[in-house]
């Protein structure tokens, strides 16, 4: 069972949905985002799809909110891993601490063939991949302890050799030195968001993840990935709930009825939250935070504010920094 008193709740926005007017327009997102965060949700999901890359959406977005945490999608094909860890690593340290990499354990054929690769990746070809590109850009975080850099101008040392780790890399894939040309995550690394698993892709993600996003299932298939994925990641050593579960769904029905859904859902200690899924209108955030998030902490089941400063500390999970 979860320990976890109350749920944690995320928001995706789809792409596909709403107005092409009102998704080319950056302050609706900033005014989006901003709500979401005066209302003390835990992050706000961004696929890397029409109409911003999500990176960028993320670093403009990081500017205009403190608290909430910021995840964007980035593909493990399109991106080499040395400059999507280096770009991670510096939307960090630009949001103090709130960034998330979301990473699909699926490959998309038009992707593929737009990064030189026409034929794509065998499925085991893809996920040996991903699995090495995961432990590259994760090492890569890793490459500085979080007092190695000294800026003493006095004594001529920019950072101590000892609390710098070269990663060293030669792998069937990758070939990759080290380290990130950018200092440690505030919150030790930024969050590692994972969606689309299959059975053979649980291992990975018990050993890596620190979130992993689960389609709406049945109580009873519910509970069975739970306890698999735990007993993985005791099998990797992590400690309970390291690996916190987001149920992605979108509402429907009443206030009422959705936050029954959610209770019920939560209460079987299944998971630790949800990714609720709208569409990028004001009226739809509007509905979720004036309507089923009221329901929710008037039965205890949702927070009023932010744990702490950064993304790791509002979900609990290890290194999360000042709080």
């Amino acid at each position: 069972m979860s320990r976890e008193r109350t749920m944690h709740l995320g928001i995706s926005f789809s792409p596909g949905s709403g107005s092409a007017a009102a998704a080319l327009d950056f302050g609706l997102f900033a005014q989006l985002v901003q709500k979401a965060e005066a209302n003390a949700l835990d992050m706000v999901v961004f696929a890397d799809a029409a109409p911003f890359e999500a990176t960028t959406l993320v670093a403009a977005l990081a500017t205009v909110t403190s608290r909430i945490g910021l995840v964007a999608a980035a593909s493990t094909v399109a991106h080499q891993p040395y400059n999507l860890a280096r770009r991670f690593a510096s939307l960090d340290v630009i949001s103090h601490g709130r960034t998330g990499w979301h990473a699909s354990m699926t490959q998309s054929p038009l992707e593929a063939a737009n990064f030189s690769r026409p034929d794509g990746f065998s499925p085991d070809g893809f996920r040996r991949r991903t699995e090495e590109y995961l432990d590259i850009v994760q090492g890569l975080w890793k490459g500085w302890d979080t007092d190695a850099l000294l800026f003493d101008k006095v004594g001529g040392r920019f950072h101590d050799p000892a609390k710098m780790h070269l990663l060293d890399h030669k792998g069937e894939f990758f070939s990759v030195r080290g380290p990130l040309n950018v200092a440690r995550s505030p919150q030790d690394t930024p969050a590692l968001v994972m969606s689309s698993l299959s059975a053979s892709d649980l291992d990975i993600a018990a050993r890596t993840a620190d979130v992993v996003l689960t389609d709406e299932v049945s109580p009873e298939s519910a509970k069975l990935f739970h306890d698999d994925l735990t007993a993985r990641a005791a099998a990797c050593r992590r400690e309970p709930d390291a690996v916190k579960i987001f149920v992605t769904l979108e509402p429907s029905g009443t206030p009422a009825e959705t936050a029954d859904r959610l209770e019920a859902r939560f209460q079987s200690g299944t998971c630790h939250g949800f990714n609720i899924v709208l569409p990028p209108q004001m009226a739809a955030l509007d509905d979720f935070v004036g309507g089923v998030l009221p329901e929710l902490r008037q039965r205890g089941l949702a927070r009023y504010d932010y744990a702490g400063a950064t993304l790791r500390a509002n979900l609990g999970l290890a290194g999360g920094g000042a709080s």
